[in-house]
């Protein structure tokens, strides 16, 4: 199971060369041609939200985005620290431990947006959040490589 795995600072410049190199992952994995630039959008959206989430919560530790490849599927799962600060895993309410009781900020609508758009461009997505932060997980099927007699 060939993985690659990207950490960069929790800069917006850094999100561009993450969506570059997911698209190029996915194309070497056998991901469809025709979706690829769905993988871009959604990286893309899942790095930012990733990368707003460090600026707004000061979280120096960097991005993670793991690329993943199996026989059938082809996955990345994108990281952010956000609840190794001091979030409630556990918290009812939005992902990433939001409170209904408390308003909602900005950024909390920026973060539901995100994770909108995202759900929109992956049909398999999964948000969890830990100990060590959030993970969006998305997953796109591959074709197998034909070979040539």
């Amino acid at each position: 199971m060939p993985t690659v795995e990207l950490r960069f600072s929790a800069q917006p410049e850094h999100v561009r060369t993450a969506r570059l190199v997911a698209a190029a992952v996915a194309r070497r994995a056998g991901v469809d041609e025709a979706v690829l630039d769905e993988v871009r959008l959604a990286v893309g959206e899942a790095c930012s939200r990733a990368v707003g989430l460090h600026r707004s919560h000061g979280i120096a530790a960097p991005v993670t985005v793991v690329l993943t490849e199996d026989e059938k599927e082809f996955s990345i799962e994108v990281g952010d620290g956000h609840l190794a600060t001091g979030g409630d895993a556990s918290a009812p309410g939005p992902p990433g431990g939001g409170n209904p009781d408390v308003p909602e900020t900005e950024a909390d609508s920026e973060d539901e947006m995100g994770l909108a758009v995202i759900s929109g461009l992956v049909d398999d997505m999964e948000v969890r959040t830990g100990a060590d932060g959030g993970v969006i997980r998305m997953t796109w099927p591959t074709t197998p490589a034909v070979v040539l007699p």
